[in-house]
């Protein structure tokens, strides 16, 4: 991580460069009213001394060398505690364009404020404890939310739901440990206590909050959903019925598409990755050879597979083909073509998949196909009355070895275990648990952390 420390003032744009109608540039810092003092002019007022906090202020930001106005803005200052970052932080609010923007930033640093890093308002938040670590990272999922739900999600997350639930959890596991290193300190002048039910207990909630995670990895990351079939099934058709778009070349030529066609469509709020990818088939041509190969590697890479077949006429070899590569993953099938009249019957390729019959054409069968679709990923348990607790990979994969810690600790407590054994896994279990809240967070952790975050925040 670069060396910083709390006590110097940080500047950077914290708007996206590129015209817009308004840029701001921030800082940071126990001298950044000063810095701003001389970089901004009010209009009605003689200097900044005395500025209410939270207030706006009209004038012009100037270089300070030779006095030449950079551009009309607004001031605002939001003074300690009561800021993001939990310092002073001074808001200069002018146009939106690259050029008066870092005009202003770089007569800021020129007046001694330092360029920040990447995340480094958002980790001065977290070191001044205006946001623990998950709230922090909850930040950086708002920004980058594909769908409303995702957005619900990570505003849930900013506002301590996960948060309170881990602490709920920690504060368990931590009386847990206080009485195994007494028992292990002080031995028979400690009175006995059954640890099992608090430790069962705390281990199905571990197993829920496991459970939350899981399911808000799909509003957070997508599903990546291949549609694949034979040639001439009407694959592109039904993408292009999905996204409501012609996204897709359709003609009656078989072959067609020869490579892989990526879209993101959203269906209650759950981002499906949509992959078109050419028709599984026998071919003597080289380039349609390799659009096949590419399908078949989506194929695999594929979370859950939406496979396509010809309702209008018997299941073929290619259609087996088809059902052999997809056999043994998440899949729903689509017997397209259902405006011709005759359905013939594919039940025994993928019989464990639901089949919906639809039409491409007229779109019949599609929000039926919709609601499947939805339902697959949720293994049926839609749980669509409340968004997920949880939903970054980090915070799941510290769960993970949470429970592992709790289930371990409760097996050796019924196996007789010395307390000093028990205790080492409740202590691991406490501190995967810290890791998410940042009690536990090294310092190699915040810098990958934060390090994926924009400069500006």
């Amino acid at each position: 991580m670069v060396t910083y420390t709390l006590d110097d003032t940080i500047a950077a744009i914290a708007t996206p460069l590129g015209q817009g109608g308004i840029g701001i540039v921030r800082l940071s810092g126990p001298e950044a009213l000063a810095v701003a003092e001389q970089v901004f002019t009010p209009a009605a007022r003689s200097s900044l001394e005395g500025l209410e906090s939270h207030k706006l202020v009209y004038g012009h930001a100037c270089d300070p060398q030779n006095g030449h106005i950079l551009d009309e803005a607004l001031l605002v200052c939001m003074r300690a505690p009561r800021s993001y970052t939990g310092q002073d932080v001074v808001e200069i609010q002018g146009h939106g364009g690259p050029t008066p923007l870092r005009a202003i930033l770089t007569a800021c640093l020129a007046q001694g404020a330092r360029m920040a890093c990447e995340g480094e308002f958002t980790l001065r938040a977290f070191c001044n404890g205006r946001l623990d670590l998950a709230q922090a990272e909850a930040v950086l999922d708002i920004i980058t939310s594909r769908t409303e739900t995702a957005l619900r999600v990570a505003v849930n997350q900013l506002g301590g739901r996960l948060s309170d639930e881990v602490r709920r959890l920690r504060r368990g596991l931590l009386e847990a440990l206080a009485y195994l290193e007494a028992s292990i300190d002080f031995g028979e002048d400690v009175p006995e206590q059954d640890l099992l039910p608090d430790l069962d207990a705390l281990g199905d909630l571990l197993c829920w909050l496991l459970g939350e995670a899981e399911r808000g990895m799909v509003y957070r990351q997508g599903v990546r959903t291949a549609i694949v079939g034979r040639p001439n099934v009407g694959k592109s058709s039904i993408l292009n019925r999905l996204l409501r778009a012609e996204r897709a070349i359709v003609t009656p030529v078989p072959g067609t598409t020869r490579d892989t066609l990526e879209e993101t469509l959203n269906i209650q709020g759950v981002p499906l990755v949509l992959t078109d990818t050419a028709g599984i088939a026998e071919s003597q041509d080289l380039v349609e050879q390799l659009g096949i190969e590419r399908s078949r590697r989506s194929i695999a890479q594929a979370d859950l597979a939406l496979v396509v077949f010809d309702g209008s006429v018997p299941p073929g070899l290619e259609d087996a083909q088809v059902a052999t590569l997809v056999a043994g993953r998440p899949a729903v099938v689509a017997v397209n073509k259902s405006e011709l009249g005759t359905t013939y019957d594919y039940a025994e390729l993928l019989p464990e998949a639901p089949h919906i019959e639809v039409s491409a054409l007229t779109g019949e069968g599609l929000p039926e196909l919709e609601q499947c679709l939805v339902e697959t990923v949720f293994a049926g348990q839609m749980g669509a009355t409340e968004e997920p607790v949880a939903s970054n990979p980090r915070h799941r994969d510290a769960l993970r070895r949470a429970w592992a810690h709790v289930q371990d600790a409760g097996h050796a407590i019924r196996a007789g275990v010395a307390d000093d054994l028990v205790a080492i896994d409740v202590a691991g279990a406490v501190d995967a648990l810290g890791a998410i809240t940042g009690e536990s967070a090294s310092e190699e952790l915040l810098e990958m952390i934060f390090g994926r975050f924009c400069i500006g925040k």
